[in-house]
Parts: structure tokens; C-alpha cells; sequence
């Protein structure tokens, strides 16, 4: 599963974590309920990086990389969880999935403003390895 911090609190009915110590505890909170693996999102948290906590009952893995500053990050969570998925079925490991599709989001953030989409919170700029910056459909 892949939930950000408010997301786990609902789910453990609690309230979310507000550090790595605490994430790193929800994640095994959650990982208790069932699921193979436990991917809890950080970004959420201040700080100049997102952290994210991927937990599978062995050693835990942080997971940081820049924050970047856009408004455009409506879909992350989803965009995240699909590329995951592709990876996964790509054979990928576990481990290998998440960070190889961390990176494609965090790809997708920096291109994002790049996009104009609407008004307020834009999406991810999903096709930005096809679509160079500055170029749009």
C-alpha cells in the first residue's frame, strides 16, 4: 500500500505522524494489517527533502529526494502508485520499482510547470520524457 501521512492516520485511526521516528512506526502499524509492503509517503512533512518510508517487515528503507517547489502536483500519489505498478510488472524487485518510479515522479514534478493546465493545482507533467520542456500538445 501506498498511503501519505493523513491517509495512514485514517486508516490506523490515529493521528499522522509528524517525523521519520513516527513514520517509521506507522509503517509497521500498517504493515501489521495485511499488506506484503508498506510505501508511507512523506511529503507531507516540512524540510527540503520528501522522505518516504518503504517497509516490508525487514530493514526499512528511507526514500529522500528534493522537494521541489510547484503548485502542480495534483496526482501525485496516483501517478506514483501506477508507476510502481508498471515497474512490478516489468519484474522489477520491489525495492528497484519504488525508486525507479520515484524518480519518473520526480521527473514529472520538475517538468511539471511546464504544463498550463487549468487553473490551481496542475497535474504532473506524466509524458515529460516524450514531451520536451517547453513543448506542449
Amino acid at each position: 500500500i501506498t498511503p501519505n501521512l493523513p491517509e495512514a492516520g485514517v486508516l490506523l485511526d490515529c493521528a499522522p505522524p509528524q517525523n521519520e521516528a513516527g513514520m517509521l512506526r506507522t509503517a509497521e502499524r500498517l504493515l501489521a494489517l495485511g499488506p506484503q509492503a508498506v510505501l508511507l509517503k512523506g511529503g507531507h512533512l516540512s524540510g527540503a527533502e520528501s522522505v518516504d518510508i518503504l517497509f516490508d517487515g525487514q530493514e526499512p528503507i528511507r526514500l529522500a529526494a528534493p522537494r521541489i517547489d510547484t503548485r502542480n502536483t495534483h496526482g501525485t500519489g496516483c501517478t506514483l502508485s501506477s508507476a510502481i505498478t508498471a515497474y512490478l510488472a516489468r519484474a522489477y524487485p520491489l525495492t528497484e520499482a519504488v525508486q525507479a518510479a520515484k524518480e519518473y515522479l520526480q521527473q514529472a514534478l520538475l517538468k511539471a510547470d511546464s504544463l498550463q493546465v487549468g487553473q490551481g493545482h496542475g497535474p504532473v507533467h506524466h509524458f515529460h520524457a516524450l514531451w520536451p520542456t517547453g513543448e506542449q500538445a
